[in-house]
């Protein structure tokens, strides 16, 4: 498997803790072989939509629109329409980003009515190394926002250099969720991931209509809690490297990088908040630090894992609900960054099964997973490159 240069490995490991710190990873293993195909599951292949981006890191599509938009580290936002990356940047604030490590123009989303509204959002580290959500509105030249329309959303102070999170998603329910790490270094040294006090090691949820720039939804899990902040919709997430929710099922799928061991993703309904991912009482399904036990009550418990003899940094993605693929529908894709691999697995409403790694070649380290309007999937690679998924045949 072809290995990223050190910079680029460090993008989205994640704070994979080789880089972060923390005592040495397992070595790693070639991932285990496909099992037999099913019928209609003879394979799959990746077709390469675009080629020459700087570090793609985020892939989305505004609802009923047929163009992708790949998110750049350095700052750039660009446009792939009709199988032709556009040009000119969509969005441009390399002057207002700070990137590299962890750190960058991390993802966007768009406002569940863009059509209306022209509203996108946007998670990226600042020039002092902070995390900003920002809200941009698109120009007359519908390939274009503007940037001079920028409103910030919220800013959250980062401690450490890696372990942002990154992520901004439109929920089934409208709210924005911004997936919060817990600020970085190795091991939570400041006990960010069970404190609620705190929005680092969250899943945070707002609500942008009610309000400018936001409201804190009445129904989230702390809101009137002392010493807790309302914004805080889940807790206990490490670094949670993409969250996605089903469109078929509403469920949400969590994937969290581990510290030394263990990469973890997690199967939720999408409507329970309050929930708590375990971070740093766990480190997958188990318990982090000594062998002296921990109490699981009322910990989210991951529907799979896998070890660092497989992988360093799990690069979470989505539950597949496009057409291309019929066979495949309901099965959640994943993908490792360090190791390359593609795999994806089916959650029954108990358990992770029909595990499965495809053959798909060298698509170099797999940074994001992304939907288009009509639920076909992507992957952006280090390499510079989005592929689709497409059937073997």
């Amino acid at each position: 498997m072809t290995r990223a240069p050190a910079l680029l490995l460090l993008v989205l490991a994640a704070a994979c803790s080789r880089g972060s710190g923390d005592e040495a990873s397992a070595s790693a293993a070639p991932a285990p072989p496909a099992p037999p195909a099913a019928p209609g599951q003879e394979g799959l292949r990746m077709v390469e939509v675009a080629r020459g981006l700087d570090s793609p890191v985020h892939l989305a599509a505004p609802p009923g629109d047929p163009r992708l938009f790949v998110v750049e580290q350095p700052g750039r936002i660009r446009v792939i329409e009709n199988g032709e990356l556009l040009r000119e940047p969509f969005l441009d604030i390399r002057d207002r980003v700070s990137s590299g490590g962890e750190r960058g123009l991390l993802s966007v989303a768009f406002h569940p009515r863009y059509a209306q509204t022209g509203f996108l959002y946007v998670n990226y580290t600042d020039r002092g190394g902070d995390t900003r959500v920002e809200r941009y509105r698109v120009g007359a030249d519908r390939n274009r926002a503007d940037p001079a329309s920028a409103r910030l959303v919220i800013a959250i102070d980062q401690p450490y250099s890696n372990h942002n999170g990154g992520l901004v998603a439109f929920g089934p329910d409208a709210k924005l969720y911004v997936g919060m790490g817990d600020g970085g270094a190795g091991g939570d040294p400041l006990g960010h991931g069970q404190n609620a006090a705190t929005l680092l090691g969250d899943l945070l949820r707002l609500d942008v209509d009610a309000a400018e720039p936001y409201a804190i939804p009445p129904d989230n899990p702390f809101v009137g809690q002392a010493g807790k902040r309302g914004e805080i919709w889940a807790t206990g997430m490490r670094n949670p490297w993409r969250f996605a929710w089903d469109r078929g099922t509403g469920l949400l799928y969590v994937a969290d990088v581990g510290q030394n061991a263990w990469e973890e993703i997690n199967v939720v309904p999408a409507g329970s908040g309050g929930l708590n991912y375990g971070w740093n009482l766990m480190e997958g399904d188990h318990c982090y630090r000594g062998s002296g036990g921990c109490d699981r009550t009322g910990l989210v418990i991951p529907v799979s894992e896998y070890s660092h003899a497989e992988g360093c940094s799990v690069t979470g993605g989505h539950v597949y609900r496009g057409r291309a693929l019929p066979a495949l529908r309901g099965h959640y894709f994943y993908a490792d960054w360090c190791e390359g691999w593609v795999r994806s697995l089916r959650y029954d409403g108990r358990r992770a099964v029909d595990h499965r790694t495809w053959e798909v070649g060298d698509v170099g380290n797999v940074a994001s997973f992304g939907e288009d309007a009509a639920g076909e999937l992507y992957l952006a690679s280090a390499n510079g490159r989005v592929y689709r998924l497409a059937p073997a045949r």
